[in-house]
């Protein structure tokens, strides 16, 4: 028997000036996230899918992209990384979800999926279970993520300090070799603006102190553009190596360059002294934290660079330093198939020991569920997609 919520019966589409402060209710809250933001939904629009901002009757803000189904009608929905936390229980998260699940279903939708990032711990997933989900496999590479906690007020040395001694040492070596870091970003939006209304951004990132400055106005998605194609083919590469899924070089150049010019990401490009590039990542900025979203390095240029990686992740921790978040997130290690802690000579092993030098704390996710509306259209809907991609 599914489980409804009787605490939020009203449900609307966001209003324009719903939409003006959309961000600040989704993203800069705490557990907000990228997936759910505006500029998010606007992505997905420019990509075949209906993005639906819906507003609580308490003002809770939720962002559900649908994908149509051809020829026989009706569309699956993915709540990207929601309903958020924003400091909520668990079970009040799970009312939400459900709500909005029965809401998605009055509008035509057969099957609908969400994967936000709440803890095992809370029993989240058991509440999903009570209101009519299921687990499925992840929409995104990992279900768990290791985070580096900040407290209030902490200095740089002192999170330096609390590094594996062997990841200090491996710093100052990639230090010492004459890299360069460049920083495409747009500024972070002002954090108690974001909380109470439309954000101000605090200062263009690129006039940070401690990198390079771009070649480029990062505040400008076009001209941002060949970042993205550098790192979308390293990222292929990796992918290979590391047997993950990349997504289209079209889809992730727009998404990225859009969101570092929203100021919810940001791209650190190590280069060499003559200017070739070493490693480059992409960072998210969200929810009080800063999140290690794609990253990928020359595999050749390692032996003359070794710890560029970890070199960009600590110029990117000082951001998140400089910032006053509360924690960096140092995402998931584990992927398809083994969604779980990685054991000593399992393939993801080294990744994880890397994560934990830098103090990353690992945290069990509930993951992905879904709840099946019409189980007889999706079954139709799928089938109907995977045709129209062979035929397409």
């Amino acid at each position: 028997m599914t489980r409804t919520s009787t605490s939020w019966t009203a449900i609307h589409e966001a209003t324009d000036a719903e939409l003006a402060d959309w961000d600040a209710r989704a993203v800069h809250v705490p557990g907000g996230h990228v997936f759910q933001s505006r500029t998010w939904g606007e992505y997905r629009r420019r990509h075949g899918w209906r993005s639906r901002f819906l507003v609580f009757d308490d003002g809770f803000r939720l962002l559900s992209a649908e994908r149509p189904w051809p020829v026989v009608g009706g569309a699956g929905a993915y709540i990207g990384r929601g309903p958020v936390a924003a400091g909520e229980d668990a079970t009040q998260t799970a009312d939400r979800l459900g709500a909005a699940a029965t809401w998605l279903a009055g509008q035509g939708v057969d099957v609908i999926s969400s994967d936000a990032e709440i803890p095992v711990e809370t029993g989240y997933a058991e509440l999903l279970r009570e209101r009519g989900f299921h687990q499925i496999e992840e929409v995104q590479p990992s279900r768990h993520r290791m985070t580096l906690r900040l407290s209030p007020g902490v200095d740089e040395a002192a999170v330096f300090e609390g590094f594996a001694k062997s990841l200090r040492q491996t710093i100052r070596t990639a230090e010492h070799k004459g890299l360069r870091i460049v920083r495409y970003d747009a500024g972070a939006p002002n954090r108690e603006a974001a909380e109470f209304g439309t954000p101000r951004f605090e200062g263009p990132g690129f006039e940070a102190p401690g990198f390079d400055a771009p070649p480029l106005d990062p505040r400008d998605p076009v001209a941002l553009v060949p970042v993205y194609e550098r790192l979308h083919d390293l990222l292929a590469k990796t992918a290979v190596r590391r047997h993950f899924p990349v997504a289209p070089r079209r889809q992730l150049i727009d998404a990225s360059t859009h969101a570092v010019a929203a100021g919810l990401a940001f791209q650190l490009e190590a280069r060499s002294s003559d200017g070739d590039l070493v490693a480059t990542s992409l960072f998210y900025r969200h929810g009080h934290r800063i999140t290690y979203a794609l990253s990928s390095d020359r595999v050749e240029m390692r032996r003359q660079f070794p710890g560029v990686v970890q070199l960009v992740l600590w110029r990117a921790i000082q951001v998140a330093i400089a910032e006053g978040r509360d924690e960096f997130d140092l995402a998931g290690v584990d992927v398809k198939g083994a969604r779980h802690r990685p054991r000593q000579g399992e393939e993801m092993y080294g990744l994880l020991v890397m994560k934990e030098r830098f103090g990353g704390e690992w945290i069990d996710l509930a993951g992905n569920h879904e709840r099946v509306v019409r189980p007889w259209r999706y079954a139709l809907g799928r089938v109907a997609a995977r045709l129209a991609r062979l035929i397409g």
